[in-house]
């Protein structure tokens, strides 16, 4: 049975297969409104969500399909009932399973019960979904991907963690800039498996030079405490530190955006940002996926 849970259980074929999909159902979103049909999609929520809940939910039933949102609370999901049961229990009424939860771990384990197709809608640990829609927008955005150098502003978190997955299958450029205190900590995770054309560094002079997208997130992650913020405040992306990537750089973010705290309010609307276009993509990555899956 197959699953969607980190961007490391792929190789590049698998992952290009996934992005053109996504692109002919763009293109052509009628030629797969039946894809579904009879089909549906649960979906559990332990975390707060509008890209994910809303790409899922209109995207599914956009290939014809029913879905059905689960707040783990409401639930119970692993306190009043155990998780494998719960997960049992749905597999007989839906036809797969997404999941945005706090603990990783409860993702992996969750999927080696082979009940239903499980995706992971995002994790502390990772956040796949997130990664292969930003790969089709940097695809139609500056053609591909291997020939890009990307630089990440920001903290060591889940979604970096993605970005560092795939790096270490195409193989581009990847400066990963963090501030000291979060370097000193994470630098021997980040070029733990990989070291080819990969750098991590504290300065943004050096991590920026010759950038052609620039991406930064939220300094403080869902559930974090927000003592690190202290150690951005030199780390804000604006438009300022654009001037010294590529002049063609563009600006990613997964988004919610904190305004002029990670990211300048002026970027962040400006013709460099591209951000909407990640936010729409998601629909049409996860569409590929869930077709993928079936």
């Amino acid at each position: 049975m197959k699953h969607f849970i980190d961007i490391a259980d792929f190789n590049t074929k698998k992952l290009n297969a996934i992005i053109k999909t996504a692109k002919q159902i763009k293109k052509n979103p009628k030629k797969f409104a039946n894809k579904c049909k009879d089909k549906t999609l649960g979906m559990i929520f332990e975390k707060e969500s509008t890209r994910t809940r809303v790409s899922f939910n209109v995207g599914f039933k956009k290939l014809g399909g029913h879905s059905i949102e689960l707040n783990a609370k409401s639930i119970g999901f692993g306190k009043r009932e155990n998780y494998h049961d719960i997960v049992r229990t749905l597999s007989q009424y839906i036809d797969m399973l997404m999941i945005r939860n706090d603990d990783h771990n409860i993702i992996r384990n969750l999927s080696s019960l082979n009940a239903l197709p499980i995706i992971n809608g995002l994790s502390d640990f990772s956040h796949p979904c997130q990664i292969l829609s930003d790969l089709l927008t940097i695809n139609e955005k500056l053609g591909n991907i291997k020939s890009q150098s990307i630089c990440w502003i920001g903290d060591y978190n889940n979604v970096l963690r993605s970005l560092i997955e795939l790096q270490s299958l195409y193989k581009f450029k990847l400066n990963v800039v963090l501030p000291k205190e979060i370097l000193n900590k994470n630098k021997s995770k980040i070029l733990k498996k990989n070291k080819t054309n990969l750098m991590a560094t504290n300065s943004i002079n050096e991590g920026i030079k010759h950038a052609n997208c620039v991406m930064t997130d939220a300094w403080v992650s869902m559930g974090e405490k927000s003592i690190k913020k202290k150690y951005f405040k030199n780390y804000q992306v604006n438009s300022d530190i654009m001037k010294s990537a590529s002049k063609e750089a563009i600006f990613m973010h997964c988004l919610p955006a904190h305004r002029n705290e990670e990211v300048s309010s002026d970027l962040l609307d400006s013709d460099k940002s591209v951000v909407w276009e990640q936010a729409q993509n998601r629909m049409f990555v996860q569409q590929a996926i869930i077709l993928d899956l079936l």
